[in-house]
């Protein structure tokens, strides 16, 4: 079965006639909406990305470089089982394992935040439990289960530590249940940084030498990213993040990352361009010495 639809309607960045192979960064669609509540839409969430990042400009002032020269190729949104949750983690696995197979770098577009079960399973297939995850989200989604599922954007986390025993570092968490705040006393393999109060070093001490980045927007703060289904006050801002890639960046190899739960509010123009923004800051940081 192909798992990719056979065209994609347009490219981040507006970047046309790309060459996958000489490609660094291979740009995955994922429009996977199923477990989400409050406020939906997240499938529409890569689509709006990519319309957005039209919007963004090539040169990055902070590197003085041309963010196209990493070469970046879009791939058409996948094509995902509508019925089970499950099903689609594992759909997400094969493609993201496509990926890397290639030797490229993935960058995930969603989509609610089940996927990055997806994509975590499919880098331990290579590197096993050498790696692991840092995880942006004003949301710990640490649940065992929830509405009867354990393939759930609220349980994905507690899938990759309970499941897979892969270490996650948690920034920016503002909300959490008493069962969530249970299991991170008895374990380990979660460090959780509430709100805006983290160290940058402690960051890095607790990750492992590879590292998988996810971002669910909710992380930011509602007054500059409010297209999300389950806004919190006290959030974190743009630099916040870029502050925190930029250590991890110099300290640690980054795998891939993830950008995702963003809800398009019809009319409102800037949460979906933040997002793309910070996806092309991201990948300046990631490859600044490679282009």
């Amino acid at each position: 079965m192909n798992l990719f639809k056979e065209e994609s309607p347009f490219n981040f960045l507006s970047l046309e006639n790309q060459n996958p192979k000489k490609s660094k960064v291979w740009i995955l669609p994922v429009p996977f909406e199923a477990t989400v509540f409050n406020l939906g839409g997240t499938k529409e969430g890569p689509k709006a990305i990519i319309e957005a990042s039209r919007n963004v400009e090539l040169f990055d002032e902070d590197l003085k470089k041309d963010i196209s020269k990493i070469g970046i190729f879009t791939l058409p949104f996948l094509s995902l089982t509508k019925n089970s949750p499950k099903e689609a983690v594992f759909q997400i696995k094969k493609a993201v394992e496509k990926i890397i197979k290639n030797k490229k770098f993935p960058v995930i577009l969603g989509g609610e935040h089940t996927l990055t079960l997806g994509a975590v399973l499919a880098f331990k297939t290579f590197f096993k439990n050498e790696f692991s995850v840092l995880q942006f989200d004003a949301h710990s989604d640490l649940r065992d289960e929830f509405e009867g599922t354990k393939y759930h954007h609220a349980t994905f986390a507690r899938r990759i530590v309970g499941d897979l025993k892969i270490k996650i570092c948690q920034v920016g968490v503002r909300a959490i249940s008493k069962e969530e705040f249970n299991f991170i006393n008895k374990t380990k393999k979660v460090k959780v940084f509430y709100k805006r109060n983290y160290e940058k070093k402690e960051i890095l001490d607790f990750l492992a030498e590879k590292v998988y980045l996810t971002i669910d927007l909710d992380v930011l703060d509602p007054s500059i990213m409010p297209a999300v289904g389950t806004p919190e006050p006290e959030g974190l801002f743009f630099e916040n993040i870029l502050e925190i890639v930029k250590e991890v960046a110099k300290e640690k190899e980054i795998l891939g990352f993830d950008v995702v739960e963003l809800s398009p509010i019809p009319g409102l123009f800037y949460p979906n361009y933040l997002a793309a923004k910070l996806i092309s800051k991201i990948l300046g940081i990631v490859f600044e010495k490679q282009f």
